[in-house]
């Protein structure tokens, strides 16, 4: 009797700890699954779906507007009802329409051509939903988002081949991790940092700005962010991985692109500092062209930092492979150039030199018996698909009383509302100083009422943010935060060329056309903000095509903020509702009677239904 009741005993023993440990693994799937443990947000992230429901601004959900408004496209109410979209094949997954790979096979090589953007036509493109892999997760919050990736987000293998043992990343298990490490700063990214920030002023909000020429996994980027630097870093789509994904799945700024035959999409006199470790460049090819490029988009008083070949090739020259008289040339060539520049060298030692951009060097053009043209006016800013032109860009102000031409930029982050020199100077017709500060106004009090809506927006949930016609960068300044980046888009198209006023503010940016898919890959933005967009595009594109670039770029449970005149919104809601996404139309902030209204989108959480491949 004794016996039998001991293993009752032990029988209901061992059930109450299987249900313990049910209950407690239970727990622990929905503090997980609802983004609780250790703040990160996994799929089906539950904070995203009670954005739409958890509002205090006027929801329009009983205006019935087919009855109250007439629409100028003819629509009827039949018309409404959502079209829903079909999927799109698994192999689409990381598809880069204006860098698709089968294209570029097919594209000459000089001079990078291939690896420019070259999108396909009306007639090629696709008309379905971009699918997450399985698996997929919404990336960690930063700033651990800098040092760890999940594995299911960027499939691929390859990205670790010859690169873990320079420690840029490595496969640890289910997730990417990044040392900080790289071929030229051995010691770390930010050892190398610190050893830049013994010339350059860093520290003091003088320089605000930066550009990283053929990034890698954008680690000098991450690296500045602590320092309240702003990096836009940029590489080619490679054929064996994605870096620029990975880049922005750590939450760093960057897009695909190359230093080829076309100009950067970045105005002149952009950027306080520009960086290249190992790009592989040819600095010295075609007259020059590539360092008069970047000439252009350096800021008088910033600094152009080169890490690696061909500098220290006394010391390098054979475990590079090349000859010491072929380097020696090649270093010559550069320092030529950069003299020629107006760029004065401040340091060089191991494999890094520095040089400056003088603040005040017109008569540098004509050394060492070269003469250099200088740019036209028109020349400067209008780079959309334009070629690089081997010409010098002219400062803003030649005769500058105070020595920095286009006029002195204050110090971040005083900058960021102080009156930019574009304006203030009257370099942009049509901007005021009046207009400047109404505009810091009006978003000032939109961001406080988007901020209403959903609480999380300037927080870690929403990090990767654009605003696709980002006008003065008024969202953007209203919403800064070490938390949350935005890439300011300014149109090909608009009316007013602002990006350079952008820059001045200290925040970063890129020129694009809508019409075309934009040059980053699939699930790389948290937030897009588009205010008049389908007004400035109606008669240039279809509608659909744009809001199929923005579900594209968008990670799931991403949350996307629309701005325009009511009838257009109402078309943008019934597409958008075959999307997958979910809506709600709400009120312009001064009221019902204003005729713009705002439509608040999440996309939902959706994967392929196939299994990644596991040695891609």
């Amino acid at each position: 009797m004794n016996l039998a009741y001991g293993r009752r005993t032990r029988r209901l023993l061992s059930i109450m700890i299987l249900l313990t440990l049910f209950v407690f693994f239970y727990i622990l799937a929905v503090w997980n699954s609802n983004g609780y443990g250790n703040r990160e947000f996994g799929k089906g992230d539950r904070i995203a779906l009670k954005i739409t429901k958890e509002t205090e601004s006027s929801i329009l959900t009983n205006l019935k507007f087919e009855t109250h408004h007439k629409f100028n496209n003819g629509l009827n109410p039949s018309e409404l009802e959502p079209q829903v979209l079909e999927l799109c094949d698994t192999r689409y997954t990381d598809y880069t329409p204006c860098q698709d790979q089968e294209r570029a096979m097919n594209l000459p090589r000089e001079n990078m051509v291939y690896r420019e953007r070259h999108c396909p036509r009306e007639e090629e493109k696709l008309h379905c939903l971009i699918p997450a892999p399985k698996g997929y997760i919404t990336p960690f919050p930063w700033p651990r988002s800098r040092d760890y990736v999940p594995y299911a987000n960027v499939p691929y293998k390859s990205l670790t081949v010859g690169k873990d043992v320079e420690d840029w990343v490595q496969l640890k298990g289910n997730l990417f991790s990044f040392p900080g490490g790289g071929t030229m700063f051995p010691q770390g990214a930010d050892a190398y940092v610190e050893e830049l920030a013994s010339v350059i002023p860093l520290t003091d909000g003088s320089i605000r700005t930066a550009l990283d020429t053929g990034c890698g996994v954008a680690s000098w980027g991450a690296y500045l962010l602590k320092r309240k630097i702003l990096t836009m870093s940029f590489a080619p789509r490679e054929f064996h991985g994605a870096h620029i994904q990975l880049a922005l799945e750590r939450g760093i700024p960057a897009v695909i692109g190359v230093l080829g035959t076309i100009k950067l999409p970045y105005p002149s006199r952009a950027f306080d500092m520009v960086h290249c470790s190992e790009c592989l460049i040819p600095w010295t090819s075609n007259d020059g062209m590539y360092m008069m490029e970047i000439d252009r988009v350096l800021r008088p008083g910033g600094y152009w930092i080169l890490s690696g070949t061909p500098i220290n090739w006394k010391e390098n020259y054979q475990a590079w492979n090349r000859s010491r008289n072929e380097l020696q040339e090649e270093q010559r060539k550069i320092e030529e150039l950069a003299n020629l520049l107006c760029w004065e060298k401040k340091y060089e030692k191991g494999d890094t030199a520095i040089w400056m951009k003088k603040t005040n060097g017109s008569s540098c053009q004509t050394s060492n018996g070269f003469s250099m043209r200088i740019c036209t006016n028109e020349e400067e800013d209008d780079v959309w698909y334009k070629n690089i032109q081997p010409c010098i860009t002219p400062s803003l102000q030649p005769d500058s009383s105070d020595g920095n031409p286009g006029g002195q930029l204050k110090k971040f982050p005083d900058r960021l509302f102080a009156f930019p020199p574009i304006i203030s100077e009257g370099y942009l017709q049509g901007v005021s100083v009046e207009a400047y500060m109404e505009d810091n106004k009006l978003w000032k009090k939109n961001v406080k009422t988007y901020k209403r809506i959903n609480k999380l927006i300037g927080s870690f949930r929403y990090r990767n943010i654009m605003d696709m016609n980002a006008g003065l960068g008024g969202f953007a300044a209203a919403l800064e935060s070490p938390q949350t980046w935005v890439m300011n888009v300014v149109p090909t198209v608009s009316e007013r060329n602002t990006l350079g006023i952008i820059y001045e503010r200290g925040l970063i940016g890129i020129y694009h056309d809508w019409c075309e898919a934009f040059s980053t890959f699939p699930r790389t933005y948290d937030m897009i903000h588009a205010d008049s967009v389908f007004s400035l595009y109606q008669n240039r594109c279809k509608m659909e095509g744009i809001l199929l670039e923005m579900d594209r770029i968008l990670r799931p449970e991403g949350m996307v903020i629309i701005r325009d005149n009511v009838d257009i919104v109402i078309q943008i809601r019934r597409l958008a509702n075959g999307m997958r996404w979910n809506t709600r139309l709400l009120d312009h902030e001064d009221g019902p009677l204003v005729p713009e209204k705002v439509l608040i989108a999440v996309k939902k959480y959706w994967v392929s239904n196939e299994t990644a491949s596991s040695n891609r």
